[in-house]
């Protein structure tokens, strides 16, 4: 009997002793501390991670309460990545809470090749300061906003975000070697804008621009689908960018942006191009080629004269 007293005490102490852990654990670390701090939960941060942060920011008390706390809840998929404004004064399950919905940043992903009007309709659905006139501001640094993930805080404006954006294009396009190019930086702009719209993998990029380059050269129009698809803008029926364009709007299509009625480059860019665009149009692949077309696999294939383009074209039903 006294061997299962002893047992029965024991079982008490350490129930006793986690319960007091534990709400030890989940309280403030000063409750009279309001002085608010800035946690930042990285995009992928897992709840161990998390838990390790706040313990470190000295926002918590015991990281394995934390992380127990959060798995019992079931909101470990529910925390955002983000900055958040947490204080000693919170207990661990305010701050948990908090980590849910209460995010001062927002993610933003803007993937290569998205025209202006594009980015201004993401902006639209993520950020709640939008603003109508921010597409006009946006067109205006065409081919300059670097798709890239941002995290944008909830309260910023336009200047802000384009900086952003800005500041992302400057330190990329430093890493690019344009010595050998004889282009301007406006024109690696534009050329990369049309490769980044035509190709369909970077190790096609190089190749195209090399295509393209060849044309330029030669005098010859550039004969870009894409530049037609942007002068077009978007299907007012379909609501969508970027639709196929059909055989009479090679010439309909009455605009400064029609590679196929006008030579060169166009007036400017017709999306924004990322790293491997604007590091092909910097440095075209050396090539005798002059044309190249997508087939229904959607592999591409090359040409060095009209008669070779017309043969893929017939022997690929295009």
């Amino acid at each position: 009997m006294k061997r299962l007293a002893v047992v029965f005490m024991l079982l008490v102490i350490i129930i006793l002793g986690g319960v007091l852990w534990w709400r030890n654990g989940v309280s403030a670390i000063n409750p009279e501390n309001k002085e608010s701090t800035i946690f930042v939960v990285q995009k992928g941060d897992g709840v161990k991670e998390i838990s390790n942060g706040l313990k470190q920011k000295g926002l918590i008390k015991s990281s394995v309460v934390f992380f127990l706390l959060v798995k019992q809840l079931g909101i470990d998929k529910k925390i955002e990545a983000g900055d958040f404004r947490l204080s000693p004064s919170m207990t661990a399950l305010e701050i948990a809470e908090n980590l849910t919905h209460g995010t001062l940043d927002i993610w933003v992903t803007i993937s290569e090749g998205k025209r202006a009007t594009e980015i201004a309709e993401i902006l639209k659905k993520k950020i709640p300061t939008y603003d109508p006139s921010w597409t006009n501001i946006l067109i205006g640094q065409e081919g300059y906003l670097f798709p890239d993930t941002y995290l944008i805080p909830k309260d910023a404006d336009i200047e802000m975000i384009v900086n952003q954006m800005r500041v992302n294009f400057d330190q990329k396009y430093t890493v690019i070697n344009t010595n050998s190019s004889g282009l301007t930086k406006e024109q690696i702009v534009i050329l990369a804008s049309l490769i980044e719209r035509e190709a369909i993998t970077n190790g096609e990029k190089p190749i195209i621009a090399g295509v393209l380059t060849n044309r330029l050269n030669a005098a010859v129009p550039l004969q870009v689908d894409a530049t037609i698809q942007y002068a077009k803008g978007k299907n007012p029926e379909t609501k969508k960018w970027w639709e196929p364009v059909m055989l009479e709007e090679y010439k309909s299509v009455r605009s400064d942006y029609n590679t196929y009625l006008f030579s060169g480059l166009p007036p400017g860019p017709i999306s924004n191009p990322g790293l491997e665009a604007l590091r092909a149009a910097a440095n075209p692949a050396d090539t005798d080629y002059l044309y190249y077309l997508h087939d229904k696999d959607r592999k591409i294939r090359y040409a060095k004269t009209l008669s070779e383009h017309n043969a893929n074209i017939e022997k690929f039903g295009l």
